[in-house]
């Protein structure tokens, strides 16, 4: 008898083993991918993914001048405004509200929230509509923009160029004498962006560590493939590309802002990474339940309904994409001097 039992027990575990990495490779089938394990591999595929790396390669240097930027709210008009405002990473890499607050305390007009820094590098597109194409040229835009840090770029290069410590900063990570212009000032808060960058426990199961995942966690990978989510949320990011939207029928919140899409209507897909993180969800921040959620995604994409329990089950993997986080250390900001352009608030 006790043979029996322990010959049923190994034939139990070959099956579990079996369904475990049937599952990875089905996984793989249907356009998900892993992060690399190794710290070398998960580099080179980073610099891989920077659409602007072979004009400026990652450095230490560079990373920490683009996090003493991004976290500086000098480079707004206000002097109030950082890229960490919206970006918080200390809350999931956004704000975490329906629109996103600027400049005189001005909501997005068109009621977009923020989507999360953290990954980014990944995204084919930057932006919901798409109109980036990598870190720098969407670092570039809420700088800019009225209701967001309202600056320019001759602002921001004066800020810049008016404190000593910066200038040796940028001298260090790039040459002597380098002309410290707006791009280059973007293109470096890129850079550190690029290190924001979270594996997580889904790719420790792609990867092959197949308990990594739970029971419940296994089964809503396998709902999620089985429902035709991966039709648009795949690829290393569970998303960042540009798709069609209210593919079968309407967003019942279409109504909250006037966001369309870009010029054919597409909008970039929702990365899932972290996404038990970043709510509220949908570009207009209208849902705050990520299974409500769900469900709405299955009714306007895929024309399908999606139970309680299966949205439960679909969450359920969710939580294996909460990844883990870098370790930031806040930066010491240089202090500005008599050149230094003045906050202007515009009360």
């Amino acid at each position: 008898m006790k043979i029996l039992s322990v010959a049923v027990c190994s034939a139990l575990f070959l099956n579990f083993s079996l369904a475990n990495s049937e599952l990875i490779e089905k996984a793989k089938s249907f356009g998900l991918v892993a992060l690399p394990k190794d710290k070398t591999s998960l580099e080179k595929f980073i610099e891989e993914s920077a659409q602007d790396s072979k004009v400026y390669p990652t450095t230490q240097a560079r990373v920490e001048l683009g996090k003493m930027l991004y976290f500086d709210p000098r480079l707004s008009k206000s002097g109030i405004i950082s890229c960490n405002t919206c970006h918080n990473l200390g809350y999931g890499g956004a704000d975490n509200i329906p629109a996103s607050t600027g400049h005189k305390w001005t909501p997005n007009p068109h009621h977009i929230n923020a989507p999360t820094v953290y990954n980014s590098v990944f995204n084919s597109v930057q932006f919901w509509d798409g109109r980036a194409a990598h870190l720098a040229a969407q670092a570039a835009g809420p700088m800019t923009a009225e209701p967001e840090m309202a600056s320019s770029p001759q602002r921001v290069e004066e800020i810049i160029k008016s404190i000593p410590e910066y200038v040796k900063f940028f001298e260090k990570a790039y040459n002597k004498g380098v002309d410290i212009d707006f791009d280059l000032i973007t293109a470096t808060i890129g850079i550190f962006e690029r290190t924001l960058v979270t594996p997580s426990r889904f790719d420790d199961f792609l990867n092959g560590k197949e308990n990594a995942l739970t029971k419940e966690e296994k089964a809503g990978l396998d709902l999620f493939i089985e429902k035709g989510c991966v039709s648009c949320h795949n690829g290393v990011n569970l998303g960042g590309s540009m798709q069609a939207f209210e593919v079968v029928s309407k967003y019942k919140f279409a109504n909250i802002g006037d966001f369309k899409g870009d010029k054919d209507g597409m909008v970039k897909t929702p990365v899932l990474r972290n996404i038990m993180l970043t709510a509220p969800y949908f570009h207009n921040g209208a849902i705050w339940d990520i299974e409500e959620a769900i469900k709405e995604m299955g009714s306007i994409q895929l024309g399908i309904e999606i139970t309680d329990k299966e949205a439960n089950s679909i969450a359920s993997f969710f939580k294996s994409l909460n990844g883990k986080m870098p370790k930031i250390t806040y930066p010491i900001l240089p202090p500005s001097t008599k050149q230094t352009p003045k906050p202007e608030l515009d009360y």
